[in-house]
């Protein structure tokens, strides 16, 4: 019997709300910024959110906090949308900040009323210096004596756009002496003259992240409001909006963002890496959003599993990237499609057999007996690897050499006879014979070899294009590393195979299917194959080749 998960902190405080009455049902939020593609580490907040509203009978919000028109677009939001759904949740509303932008307009009044902000027209840097620091008290200036009828004026003009970007903002009036730097008066509304992504040219005022974020909260009437550990020090402020606008009493949580080995979880930086060409784009197979992993081929159960197996922690911590890898791999597993393919090929010409064609059979994938098999044409000529054969071959060595037999996988014991070679002494084909007695399922030549290849029929072959993809960066903690961390780009983590031989199967699948090329890793169809030509990306290796690196060093 298999022990019960125990409960992370998260779902014990909710649990302990539900038993005491204090809500009968829960609601979450997602609320991203639409200022980039999301990438695995929004996976572990959407997989917690989704999670335990899904678990607890309860609901989850998805919520674009749209309160910076400078930065964000409609792709981001799109791009979002596809990326909640890929990974298998669906949101009960689909909701804005800037749905709420006349209600947390009337919400600054309302604390402007109470004598809780003014407008202040300090520059950026006098209002700095005027917090003063986290051993010194900071000094409010002469605009925090404004009456509250003069801050109204003020308030009304900024909203009507009698006012240049930066020439005034308004503050809450807390603590100057505070110990949290958040609640020396922080601003609450910025001018910025831009156009927004939903509402237009309609506002020239907009709220900041602290002021809007609790407030929406509250209207959505968010029961459990879960963010990242860097919002420590601004619960202070959500928790005295939400008190002295007297409005539902949100309360919010924290849990510790994921820091992942050889992985940038920024969106800056990961726009940098687009903007600057380090890669073809957000959904390039080597970054770390959840774009680029869906292209790249990783399943969407893989990364669910992934931020379960990682758990929900109230410290920071560094998740190596090999076990993201390894659910990637334990799924495909079960999933894949066996193929066989070959990088760099070496003609193998069975000289005894006389046959034209043959079509054989191999299971789709032994783990999955309703996956069924598929028939694979077999004929005179093959390609093997040329890693597969030595012309001098060591003791140990269970591949091809001469007079040494291997086993074609789902075919026959072949032998090495002859080796050809060009003028120049170069290997260009192998001459083999085949014993008939010994194909895959009625083998009755009582010979046994230690070796078995993969292989494709030299007539039959499909030329395809394989992207071989490896970690983005070179150092284990990149966001702690010396230097700018472009400095650490992994100038190996691509290598093309233009032209790589296919068993002919491959073109008749499906073009959402997932493979295993046989002894290569794993691999799936790219969005770049055109009818001609297919292209393959390598989700993850067949082991954890870093792993032997990491020891070798």
């Amino acid at each position: 019997m298999s022990e019960e998960k125990s409960l992370n902190f998260i779902e014990e405080i909710v649990e302990a709300d539900l038993a005491s009455g204090k809500y009968q049902s829960i609601t979450t939020r997602f609320p991203p910024e639409p200022n980039g593609y999301l990438h695995i580490g929004h996976a572990k907040s959407i997989c917690l959110n989704f999670g335990l509203a899904k678990k607890y009978g309860g609901k989850t919000n998805l919520r674009f906090d749209d309160t910076n028109p400078v930065t964000e677009e409609t792709e981001y939001v799109e791009s979002i949308k596809d990326d909640v759904r890929w990974l298998g949740f669906e949101w009960a509303n689909e909701l804005y900040a800037s749905n709420y932008f006349e209600q947390l307009y009337g919400f600054a009044v309302k604390l402007i009323e109470k004598g809780l902000a003014y407008v202040d027209d300090s520059t950026s840097d006098e209002i700095a210096q005027q917090k003063g620091t986290p051993t010194t008290p900071g000094v409010r200036n002469q605009y925090a004596e404004r009456t509250a009828a003069e801050n109204l004026a003020l308030f009304t003009d900024m909203r009507a756009g009698k006012f240049a970007d930066g020439s005034k903002v308004l503050r809450a009036k807390i603590d100057m002496a505070s110990p949290n730097m958040l609640m020396r008066d922080p601003i609450i509304y910025r001018i910025k003259h831009a156009h927004h992504h939903r509402t237009g040219d309609a506002w020239c005022i907009y709220p900041m992240y602290d002021f809007a974020h609790g407030q929406s909260d509250s209207i959505e009437q968010i029961t459990h409001s879960i963010c990242t550990l860097e919002f420590v020090p601004h619960r202070d402020l959500y928790d005295w909006c939400i008190e002295n606008l007297e409005i539902f009493p949100s309360h919010q949580y924290e849990f510790a963002r994921l820091n992942m080995t050889y992985t940038i979880m920024s969106k800056r930086k990961l726009l940098q890496l687009v903007n600057e060409k380090h890669v073809t784009g957000w959904d390039d197979p080597r970054m770390s959003t959840i774009s680029g992993m869906r292209r790249r081929g990783y399943t969407a159960e893989a990364i669910r599993e992934f931020c379960d197996r990682i758990g929900i922690a109230k410290r920071e911590n560094l998740i190596d990237v090999s076990l993201l890898e390894f659910c990637v791999r334990e799924h495909l597993n079960k999933i894949a499609l066996r193929r066989m393919v070959i990088f760099d090929p070496l003609k193998v010409v069975i000289t005894n057999y006389t046959n034209e064609t043959e079509i054989l059979s191999s299971e789709n994938n032994p783990e999955d007996e309703t996956a069924g098999s598929r028939d694979i044409p077999f004929s005179r000529e093959i390609y093997i690897e040329k890693e597969d054969f030595m012309e001098v071959a060591p003791k140990k060595y269970f591949r091809l050499a001469p007079g040494q037999m291997v086993r074609l996988k789902s075919a026959y014991i072949i032998k090495c006879d002859e080796v050809i070679k060009d003028a120049a002494g170069n290997i260009t084909e192998v001459h083999c014979s085949y014993i008939p007695e010994s194909k895959s399922g009625s083998d009755t030549s009582g010979i046994t070899v230690k070796g078995t290849l993969h292989w494709v029929s030299v007539a039959h072959a499909e030329n395809i294009e394989v992207r071989l993809y490896d970690r983005l960066f070179k150092v284990e903690d990149v966001g702690n590393a010396e230097g700018d961390f472009k400095d650490h780009i992994n100038d190996d983590s691509l290598q093309v195979i233009a032209n790589a031989y296919a068993e002919p199967a491959l073109k008749n699948d499906k073009a959402d299917d997932r493979y295993q090329f046989i002894r290569k890793g794993y691999f799936s169809v790219d969005k770049d194959s055109t009818p001609g030509k297919l292209v393959f990306n390598r989700t993850v290796t067949l082991k954890d080749a870093w792993a032997k690196e990491v020891k070798k060093g």
